[in-house]
């Protein structure tokens, strides 16, 4: 028996392939099924059965169409009761596949329905897909269904995770959500453990009762993806796959003729979109977790035209976009030489920076609430970027140029293109961060423009 691990790491999310004696169980797949299906047949197996833990909030499921096209089950908590045909799991109902046990264990916390699978082999339990329960280090968390429901789930999760917890110290531990995922309480590390280790040093294990663990389930949380809340709606639906990515290539005169463009996202690097771009197009710059920043700043649903550089892979833009619902995708535009007029804005270094700081211009912190609380420039103003959709952004002199920071410059330059919306001449740091202009300030003995995290902003 061996588990293959395939990663999304834009979501943070793993999903997972056992196979054994030429038979295959796939666990929380996304819904672009062509990586798992490549897994099946370099590995010639048969699949037959497609686990879901639970109603994801962070993607679009493909385990239904993956499960038809191979003639499996597809498998869902009881409780999920979606829209469409499946095989709901109940509790310590098992299931078998071959010579293996799957064994339902109900989990709820992260949502109602929860419910992870307990593989056993001749009897003896091998390991546990825990989806959004027990974590490596961490929790899925359980105010994603709304603040009025968060106290009641994270009780619930307390029972789940000990529950969990109960099973021999051997048992692998395969959950989902792991590091980079907006639904974990904090910071989950590697990608797999074992039951043992998280015994040994899980910070979820270690609280001494349920009021405590339910405290630190719902501090310090991080605001997560607007989009979250069309996954689980959308998943009791089932969507059909994707598997296919392909999208035109746009001249100006093509996308002149568009019956609607939508929104403009310009995913070619920073450095590119600050030296000229389309009037009111929104920079998200193509990376690992392109879809889950689209899906944050664009309303959901959005038809969508994408400014792309040759040498990217457009290809795995549009595959993101779909693994959140975003199918509406008009075209691809590479050139950006036909157009007369293109707008662009400054970028600077640390140096440069620090000296604007120095000299008392105006500072627009666009990190997240938790890493504010970290450390910041006294005198700056804070929004998160995701904030700037909705709310315009008050208190500032839109006749001086306005100098953004986050973490790296990526925030920082899609606030700015948020922001030159609103008449700002935004000017960005890039590759660096607040923590970088900090440091210049403290070797150029400027501490006073610094104020330690234990002193509130």
């Amino acid at each position: 028996m061996r588990v293959e691990t395939i990663r999304t790491e834009g979501l943070g999310d793993s999903t997972y392939v056992l196979i054994d004696e030429g038979l295959a169980i796939v666990v929380d797949p996304q819904r672009d099924i062509d990586r798992f299906e490549a897994v099946l047949d370099e590995s010639g197996v048969e699949l037959r059965m497609v686990l879901e833990t639970h109603l994801h909030n962070d993607y679009i499921s493909g385990g239904r169409d993956l499960a038809k096209r191979h003639d499996g089950e597809h498998v869902l908590p009881a409780g999920a009761a979606p829209v469409f045909k499946h095989r709901p799991a109940f509790h310590l109902e098992d299931m078998e596949v071959g010579q293996l046990v799957v064994r339902p264990l109900h989990t709820p916390g992260h949502t109602p329905e929860h419910t992870s699978y307990l593989i056993l082999a001749d009897d003896h339990p091998v390991l546990v897909f825990s989806g959004g329960s027990l974590l490596v280090g961490s929790a899925g968390r359980s105010d994603l269904l709304g603040e009025d429901r968060a106290d009641g789930l994270a009780r619930l999760q307390y029972a789940s995770v000990e529950r969990l917890a109960s099973l021999p110290d051997e048992v692998g531990l395969y959950p989902t959500h792991g590091a980079g995922s907006f639904c974990t309480t904090s910071a989950a590390s590697s990608v797999t453990s074992t039951i043992g280790a998280e015994k040994a040093n899980s910070p979820v294990l270690s609280y001494p009762d349920e009021d405590s663990f339910v405290a630190g389930q719902l501090s310090n949380l991080v605001p997560y993806p607007s989009y979250y809340r069309h996954m689980g709606p959308a998943n009791l639906k089932g969507p059909p796959a994707v598997t296919h990515f392909e999208v035109p290539r746009l001249t100006r005169a093509d996308y002149e003729e568009l019956d609607d463009a939508g929104v403009v996202v310009d995913a070619r690097p920073k450095e590119d979109f600050a030296a000229g771009h389309l009037a009111g197009s929104l920079a998200v710059e193509l990376r690992d977790d392109f879809g889950t920043w689209v899906g944050w700043v664009v309303d959901f649903g959005s038809p969508l035209t994408l400014v792309m550089n040759e040498r990217q892979d457009e290809q795995e833009a549009v595959r993101q976009l779909s693994r959140i619902g975003f199918d509406d995708v008009q075209g691809v535009v590479t050139d950006l030489s036909e157009w007369a007029s293109l707008v662009s804005h400054q970028m600077v270094a640390v140096d440069q920076f620090t000296e604007a700081v120095s000299r008392g211009e105006q500072i627009l912190d666009v990190r997240a609430p938790n890493e504010r609380q970290e450390s910041w420039i006294t005198g700056s103003t804070h929004r998160y970027v995701p904030d700037l959709v909705d709310t315009p952004l008050t208190g500032m002199d839109e006749t001086r140029p306005l100098w953004l920071a986050c973490g790296t410059g990526y925030r920082a330059n899609i606030a700015a293109s948020l922001l030159e919306k609103e008449g700002f001449e935004p000017i960005v740091l890039t590759d660096a961060g607040v923590t970088e202009v900090l440091e210049e300030l403290s070797k150029r003995g400027s501490d006073r423009w610094h104020s330690p995290a234990t002193v509130a902003s």
